[in-house]
C-alpha cells in the first residue's frame, strides 16, 4: 500500500492510501479530492486530471508515453517539466509515497 499526498493551491492537503497499480486519478476520485475533474474517467482523452509531480519523484515513475505528452499540450494550467496526467500515474510496489500538487484549473 502507498500514500498519495495531494496538495491544493491554497496549501491544504489530503493524504490517501492506495494499492499499488491504482492510478493517482482514481485515488483522488474515490477519496473526494477536489481539483481532479477526470472528465473522461481515465481513458487518456481529456487532460482534466493534470497534476504536478513533486520534483525528484519523476525518476522512479514510468515516463509519459507519446499519447500523454500530446494531451499535456492542452492542459488548462501552465504545463511544467513535472506535469503529468494522474490517470497515467500508477505506482509500482517499490514506491510507498508520492506527493502531487493540483493545478489551479483543469478545464
Amino acid at each position: 500500500m502507498a500514500q498519495i499526498r495531494f496538495i491544493q493551491q491554497d496549501g491544504s492537503e489530503a493524504v490517501v492510501n492506495i494499492d499499488s497499480g491504482t492510478s493517482v486519478m482514481l485515488a483522488a476520485i474515490r477519496n473526494g479530492v477536489s481539483g481532479i475533474d477526470a472528465e473522461c474517467g481515465g481513458c487518456l482523452d481529456c487532460a482534466t486530471c493534470h497534476v504536478y509531480v513533486e520534483e525528484g519523484a519523476s525518476g522512479v515513475l514510468a515516463p509519459p508515453q507519446p499519447e500523454e505528452l500530446e494531451l499535456l499540450g492542452s492542459v488548462a494550467a501552465p504545463r511544467k517539466s513535472n506535469s503529468r496526467l494522474s490517470c497515467q500515474l500508477k505506482l509500482p510496489p517499490s514506491i510507498t509515497s508520492l506527493t502531487v500538487h493540483i493545478p489551479e484549473a483543469q478545464s
